[in-house]
């Protein structure tokens, strides 16, 4: 009898948690201006790539909202999703509470880390959204919270770069504690890498010959500074990171957030 009370307890503490990570709001998005996006392979006097108008999350997708989508969308479950679309270590920070894989209640503002590109992806499928394209999100991380271009601001780009080196066994911190940027989108550093829709082909040029030397142009120092912007190392870490991911890898860093179109 007391067995069957304690099961019946912890059924009722179970159900009522879901019922609070399932009533979670609908996220907020930032309106993004066009604008245009130099990539790290063009030269000063190249061309630079033009970015429309477009809809960002203010900020990254956290553990509550993969949960309720994850709840809904059983087939990309911790227990069920097929190897072929994640690591072993996909939502590894989740805990297992009889039978079934959930954040810890402390963690639910928390980021949403440890997912694949294909459990990004559908996500933002299932919320009528996308992810970000490289170019789209470099462009809204490249705004400090005075300029759309803030990658010369000595203070701006330290900031950056301390945290890319951190360690990446301290624990992910929650959203919201960063002061926003010049559009009002906030923790873009500082907290998670994110995942964006075409991450393995951040520095396709379209020109096959040149596109042969570009991993090794930009990461010799004669290559860098002859690239667009080279005193943007914040920017040359983050090509390195992306370059080195496949769609599969679950990081403990790793997250996303959703963008949508701007019409």
């Amino acid at each position: 009898m007391k067995f069957n009370r304690c099961r019946t307890l912890l059924f009722y503490l179970l159900t009522s948690l879901s019922s609070d990570f399932l009533a979670s709001e609908e996220p907020v998005m930032v309106a993004i201006d066009a604008g245009s996006y130099r990539a790290l392979y063009l030269t000063k006097d190249s061309e630079e790539t033009q970015v429309d108008a477009f809809f960002i999350d203010q900020l990254p997708v956290s553990n509550e909202e993969f949960y309720k989508f994850v709840s809904e969308h059983t087939k990309w479950q911790k227990s069920r999703i097929p190897s072929v679309f994640a690591e072993e270590n996909y939502l590894g920070h989740w805990v297992n509470v009889i039978n079934q894989w959930q954040p810890d209640i402390n963690d639910t503002d928390r980021p949403v880390i440890a997912v694949s590109w294909f459990a990004a992806k559908a996500y933002c499928e299932s919320q009528n959204k996308r992810l970000p394209t490289v170019a789209e999100w470099e462009h809204v991380a490249s705004a400090s919270e005075t300029s759309i271009r803030g990658s010369h601001d000595p203070d701006y780009n330290q900031v950056i770069l301390a945290w890319y080196g951190r360690p990446t066994t301290q624990r992910v911190g929650r959203r919201d504690q960063s002061v926003p940027n010049i559009w009002g989108v906030k923790d873009m550093h500082g907290l998670i890498w994110e995942w964006t829709e075409d991450f393995n082909s951040a520095l396709v040029s379209g020109e096959s010959r040149a596109d042969s030397n570009l991993d090794k142009g930009l990461f010799c120092g004669a290559g860098a500074a002859g690239s667009a912007d080279p005193s943007n190392y914040a920017a040359f870490m983050r090509f390195g990171f992306r370059s080195s991911l496949k769609a599969d890898f679950s990081l403990s860093n790793l997250g996303f957030r959703c963008a949508s179109n701007g019409e």
